[in-house]
């Protein structure tokens, strides 16, 4: 067959033919390329599961660090509550003792000024003819 010169691109010869030899090295290299290929696709989706487990766990941190704040805020509403509870439970026990009816007296007649006089407002009875 003619052959034309490499400066023109046109070589009309047919590709060389590889030995058995250089096969099977091209074969081994596309294996290893393959190999090397699907290692970097399961290294990338290790590395973004990693990467969404950290977020999430980030997350969860802060959402369980905003409900330990909000749990210390209840708690300590709650022993308020408590201590006004026991104080009101307190005061009523003392109220239903021996002399508690005299002790609400004493405690409501400090609210009135000593040198002021009771008034005491009564509604005139709906039965009675007016003259």
């Amino acid at each position: 067959m003619p052959r034309v010169s490499k400066s023109t691109g046109l070589d009309r010869s047919p590709p060389p033919v590889a030995s058995g030899g250089e096969t099977a090295a091209l074969q081994a290299l596309s294996t290893e390329r393959q190999e090397l290929l699907c290692s970097l696709i399961g290294l990338a989706v290790k590395v973004g599961l990693v990467v969404v487990a950290g977020v999430s766990l980030a997350r969860l941190a802060s959402a369980y660090q905003e409900r330990m704040e909000r749990q210390g805020e209840l708690s300590a509403v709650l022993d308020l509550e408590q201590a006004k509870l026991s104080k009101a439970r307190d005061r009523f026990d003392h109220l239903f003792m021996v002399e508690g009816e005299q002790r609400l007296i004493r405690e409501q007649n400090q609210w009135i000024a000593p040198n002021r006089l009771r008034v005491v407002w009564q509604t005139p009875e709906a039965s009675q003819p007016t003259p």
